[in-house]
């Protein structure tokens, strides 16, 4: 238990000192060698390794499939497709509001997987939102909150087969009448809160009716006063604007690949075997026109991994830190704070604070979730809190730390697909995270009552 508060004690200066010099690498390194130093004492340094490789291996997968698209979009951008589909899409999208309501409209769409939404719709629309000089801060946030939020709320995407299988396994879950996990997950989406709301929260963002907050607002003045889409700390992820530049561009050059992507995503179910047929579309459809001659092809691809080492590293960092946190046990600590507190009423509020807590610190989602729901589960059927709330309560906690967790994949991904540096997007859509999140506390508040 004492190790479990040291935990949550790095875990709260980590996030502090992101958010206070917006840059959280070293915080993160510095956070999981702590860490290591109070689990294995004076054998930490060795450990630590350890773990760093066990959190490369166990996410090979993750690091391969953003690696792999990084080159997809290199060979998208250097044979200047995504510009032939911003040249079309603009003038679709003449305005402001247009542009923000198609990116919702995307969102949704491509609701497969949140890998795939955010980084798909973000080399789409990335040279939309420059050319109606709307900040890449917007886009970064259009992204995030269309990613998991909307895989959530349909019960095809991954998120939904992950919740059914986790959720099936649990004996209150059964006891309540349900026979399959799909079942008991559609039960549950009515009132996962978080996600229903922060997308509204989205559509109201995009029709202008919700105002600009934080370091979003001083986004769009950047914008009005300067015409920078994005910072110039950023200006380190946009090296290839000038690419970007006079009429050529072959729609056609960007959408064959892309639905070839898509498509594949849907049909394998696997986001790395996509991303190669995707990458094999464009060779065929590239190199014998020219358009990428046959001796630079690879070096694109290696090019445009190589672009994403600095976002695979945070992600690498960020699961470090899960696994020391994890073996100190913070996941029990802060359940053990919170079990006084429990009665069936409360129980769906207080499941939802805690996995979301668990979920923003460690940047694990399903791995929160698979943790916490065998213990929530049996606690709430001894105090009759109603299990449909409880399955509810997880899944918006692990929407809430997808969305607003600034280390986390989504969060990474969203600024990396946006071009902006990733604390610059966590701090600027923090308002909006924080809305969302107060309005669902009191959701399953209200509900807890009722139901």
């Amino acid at each position: 238990m004492s190790q479990g508060l040291i935990a949550l004690l790095i875990i709260l200066v980590v996030i502090v000192g992101a958010i206070t010099t917006h840059r959280c690498e070293e915080f993160m390194i510095g956070g999981s060698l702590i860490g290591a130093i109070f689990l294995y004492g004076s054998s930490f340094l060795s450990e630590w390794c350890v773990l760093l490789q066990e959190a490369l291996t166990e996410n090979v997968w993750i690091f391969m499939a953003c690696g792999l698209f990084g080159s997809l979009i290199a060979l998208l951008r250097t044979a200047k497709g995504s510009y032939g589909f911003s040249k079309i899409v603009s003038h679709i999208c003449d305005t402001e509001k247009k542009t923000l309501l198609t990116t919702f409209v995307l969102g949704v769409l491509i609701f497969v997987d949140d890998y795939l939404n955010v980084l798909s719709i973000g080399v789409c629309m990335k040279g939309v939102y420059d050319k109606r000089k709307i900040p890449r801060e917007a886009l970064a946030f259009m992204l995030d909150a269309t990613g998991a939020p909307v895989c959530v709320l349909l019960p095809f995407s991954t998120w939904a087969v992950f919740y059914a299988s986790l959720f099936i396994e649990q004996q209150s879950v059964l006891d309540y009448g349900f026979t399959s996990g799909m079942d008991a997950y559609i039960s549950a989406i009515p009132f996962c809160f978080y996600p229903i709301v922060i997308l509204l929260i989205v559509v109201l963002f995009a029709l202008g009716i919700m105002p600009k907050l934080g370091t979003m607002k001083t986004a769009y003045q950047r914008v009005a006063e300067t015409g920078k889409v994005y910072s110039d700390a950023s200006r380190k992820y946009n090296h290839d604007d000038d690419l970007l530049t006079g009429d050529e561009g072959n729609f056609w050059d960007f959408i064959i690949p892309m639905a070839v992507l898509v498509a594949a995503a849907i049909i394998t179910g696997d986001l790395l075997v996509a991303a190669v047929l995707a990458i094999a579309c464009c060779m065929v459809m590239f190199v014998p026109r020219n358009v990428i001659p046959g001796r630079e092809f690879f070096a694109v691809i290696i090019q445009g991994f190589g672009e994403m080492l600095p976002t695979l590293a945070l992600l690498l960092m960020a699961f470090l830190l899960e696994k020391v946190t994890s073996q100190m046990q913070l996941t029990e600590f802060i359940i053990e704070i919170a079990e006084p507190l429990l009665t069936g009423a409360l129980f769906p509020m207080i499941t939802f604070i805690i996995v979301a807590m668990l979920c923003f610190a460690t940047g694990s989602f399903w791995g929160m979730s698979a943790v916490v729901a065998p213990i929530v589960f049996p606690l709430g059927a001894a105090i009759s809190a109603n299990p449909v709330l409880i399955m509810a309560a997880i899944i918006s906690g692990g929407a809430f730390g997808s969305h607003a967790c600034f280390y986390c994949d989504a969060t990474l991904l969203s600024s990396n697909s946006a071009g902006i540096d990733n604390m610059e997007h966590a701090v600027s859509q923090l308002p909006y995270v924080a809305m969302g999140a107060a309005v669902s506390v009191v959701g399953f508040l209200v509900s807890g009552l009722m139901f």
